[in-house]
């Protein structure tokens, strides 16, 4: 029996191979990431004053808008393999593959080994884990993170110690302080299954919870207090924040405004967060805030300005509206235009808010693949539990993942403003009801047991329709043949289960079939940004569509600055799952000298002139945004002044210390459009006021190339020097 016991899981072998590829393969070919995240690293690797704060920039001018334990340990990473794309993405992609193996173990403890592996099978292949995975985006870190505070939890309970609840509530107050609010999401499943499960009086409970409580604030709240009470001149400015506040910044634009969408740009002085950037790109949060606008084409340069047009949204892969009306979303991004089949793509293509949002297109594709067969599972767990008994460990378990999975599907299904890629905080209760529930409506079924016996071939037929209508937009990539097919035969095994009981032997043959059917849609999306390429930025899984409805070769693929017209025009409306602008193509790819943009570009041409005439200065140059800083950075190590923090909008500076600045010698030279975000503009005004326009053949490749700037309208370089020297 040890023996046995002892003996390795083949198939936990098989899926974590399976994990493994999905998260890993190919990420050395992403050179540069999410730059706004890399840019940072490259920052903190630098000096413990940027590791502390992480600081965006090497100088320490200002920090991203996420806190640092996550981006500590992507410079740790990049500190021990080097300073690297797949350096900066290793962490997340174990943290994906952790995740798997969590999943399988606390599972097959308390529901037997066939349950934790269908439960690690669902957790690897539902798409938005590896796409998010794959990248330098936070998001698996994270759920990494409050799985593991999953397991101390259950442990405290099994085991009765205490330090172990200590320990779960502290490792959330960690994921605080990589992602401030989201990590709190949880909590109701970790009050609700200790009270419930804890075999100890209830008193006795609320002195321990008050306790481990107090430990979560504590530890949430640590760092940001001890920023905010280091004076602002000895730190950078926080990124995003209206007031230079830590704890502002993980109440308001990373707290609350994420439920309502009521965001205003960081320091923008409470201005409406619906402009466009200065870039002229959309960013991160509705505000365009930062942690995903990153990815832009505000570069000095630029192959062909129509292309440039179709860089990036938020983060990085959305579209920008360059020329939308008053600095305005299109009405297209407000939740109001139907995408392909009938759905509303909503803003950032996250649906329109209510009941049905996410199996809605853009969500439903990235975590819903299994929703039905995940919501009858919990009724087959649940059926006959009577609450006058005393709860069974395994009702105790089910209710755990079950207070985890409808807060945090309630929340997207309501709320304001985010990405696609925060769905992952779905995957693990979803992927745990499945794995836990199947065997049970397998057993119901088998035993003929009434009707909990109808409950898997329903389950199994309305996933299958589920999975028919996320593939349907897609069609003309995949193919009408090859969806109808596999959503007739999982239909047709559906039905054939319901019809056809008590014969083993053919049941349980339908029954693989069944589930081989229900997993091929999701595993083909999950691998699509192996086979097409992923979105450092914005990462979501989906095929890409070419213009011609044929499925696009790697190489054949647009990518920002290619001399391909993938321009918006008065034809390619906005909002669609559709790609005529080619939003999903891959990105970083391959880096290009026509200016940075979401390949993490440089313009050699610009880079050599400031490195020959910058005279020492601090600050290499000086720009609006971090679209336009990431790249230059992320290559030289140098510092590059965002004036306006990410998007362009943060009030970080005014004119009078921008002068001190430009007297002091600090900088110089200054890349920036037309006009400035938030209260910015005063500054644009004050540079082109007292400053001398370097003549463009000095800077640019192609003086020809009018690409929109930092700030809007064409980029210029400006030289301010207060003493009038040139």
């Amino acid at each position: 029996m040890n023996r046995k016991q002892k003996r390795i899981d083949k198939w936990l072998v098989g899926i974590l191979t399976l994990a493994v590829a999905l998260n890993f393969m190919n990420i050395w070919e992403d050179e540069y990431v999410n730059p706004y995240y890399t840019s940072a690293v490259k920052s903190m690797m630098q000096n413990l004053h940027n590791f502390f704060f992480a600081s965006f920039d090497p100088a320490g001018f200002v920090t991203v808008d996420k806190p640092p334990v996550a981006f500590w340990i992507q410079t740790i990473s990049a500190k021990i393999f080097g300073f690297h794309g797949w350096s900066v993405i290793l962490p997340q992609a174990l943290a994906g593959v952790g995740s798997v193996i969590l999943l399988y173990v606390m599972i097959k403890k308390i529901f037997g080994v066939a349950a934790g592996r269908i439960a690690a099978l669902t957790m690897a292949i539902t798409p938005i884990v590896p796409a998010v995975s794959r990248t330098n985006n936070i998001d698996s870190l994270l759920v990494f993170t409050l799985l593991v505070a999953t397991w101390m939890l259950f442990k405290a309970v099994a085991m009765k110690k205490h330090r172990w609840l200590f320990l779960a509530f502290v490792l959330i107050g960690v994921g605080f302080n990589m992602k401030m609010m989201q990590a709190y999401m949880v909590l109701p499943a970790f009050y609700l299954f200790y009270w419930l499960a804890a075999k100890i009086d209830w008193k006795k409970k609320i002195g321990l919870l008050s306790g481990a409580t107090v430990l979560l604030i504590v530890v949430s709240l640590s760092w940001a207090t001890i920023v905010d009470l280091i004076p602002e001149d000895k730190r950078p400015y926080i990124g995003s924040s209206e007031t230079n506040s830590v704890l502002e910044l993980a109440l308001g634009y990373n707290g609350i405004s994420r439920l309502t969408g009521e965001m205003s740009s960081g320091g923008s002085n409470g201005q409406n967060e619906q402009p466009i950037p200065p870039s002229g790109n959309m960013q991160d949060e509705p505000p365009l805030a930062n942690e995903e606008l990153q990815a832009g084409e505000n570069t000095a340069d630029s192959s062909d300005n129509e292309n440039q047009q179709n860089s990036n949204l938020d983060s990085g892969q959305d579209l920008n509206f360059k020329n939308a009306p008053g600095g305005q979303f299109p009405p297209q991004m407000d939740g109001d235009n139907n995408g392909p089949g009938g759905g509303n793509t909503g803003r950032f293509n996250t649906g329109t808010p209510g009941v049905f949002r996410l199996i809605q297109d853009g969500l439903a594709d990235q975590i819903s693949w299994f929703l039905p067969l995940a919501i009858v599972s919990i009724i087959g767990l649940l059926s006959g539990v009577r609450l006058k008994e005393t709860l069974s460990t395994k009702v105790l378990h089910t209710i755990f993942w079950l207070a985890w999975l409808v807060p945090v599907a309630l929340f997207f299904s309501i709320a304001g403003f985010f990405h696609q890629y925060y769905l992952i905080m779905l995957a693990p209760p979803i992927a745990a009801v499945i794995g836990a529930g199947l065997p049970v409506l397998w057993k119901t079924y088998r035993k003929n047991e009434g009707w909990k016996s109808w409950l898997l071939p329903i389950g199994i037929a309305l996933t299958a329709g589920l999975q028919v209508s996320i593939m349907l937009p897609d069609k003309e990539t995949i193919g009408l043949t090859f969806i109808l097919v596999v959503g007739i035969i999982g239909i047709i095994l559906a039905l054939a289960l319901a019809v056809i009981k008590q014969r083993s032997a053919i049941n349980t043959y339908m029954m693989t079939a069944a589930l081989i059917v229900l997993v091929i849609g999701p595993l083909y999306w999950a691998m699509t940004p192996i086979l097409y390429g992923g979105n450092s930025m914005l990462p979501e899984a989906g095929p890409t569509s070419s213009k011609d409805g044929q499925l696009p070769q790697i190489d054949d693929m647009a990518f920002p600055g290619d001399e391909q017209d993938v321009s918006m025009n008065n034809d390619n409306q906005v909002g669609t799952n559709e790609a005529p602008n080619d939003e999903k193509s891959p990105t970083n790819r391959e880096k290009r000298n026509d200016g940075p943009g979401m390949n993490g570009q440089v313009n050699q041409s610009l880079l050599t002139f400031l490195e020959k005439n910058r005279n020492g200065t601090k600050y290499l140059f000086a720009t609006l945004d971090s679209t336009t800083a990431a790249p230059y950075i992320i290559e030289t190590g140098e510092a590059v002044m965002t004036m306006g923090g990410f998007s362009g909008a943060d009030s970080i500076l005014t004119v009078t210390k921008l002068e001190e600045l430009v007297e002091s010698g600090d900088v110089h030279y200054f890349l920036i459009g037309n006009r400035g975000m938030g209260g910015n503009a005063e500054i644009i005004s004050w540079i082109q006021e007292n400053g001398t326009e370097v003549s463009a053949e000095e800077w640019r490749e192609n003086e020809d190339n009018q690409q929109v700037g930092p700030g809007g309208g064409a980029s210029k370089l400006y030289y301010v020097d207060m003493e009038g020297e040139e």
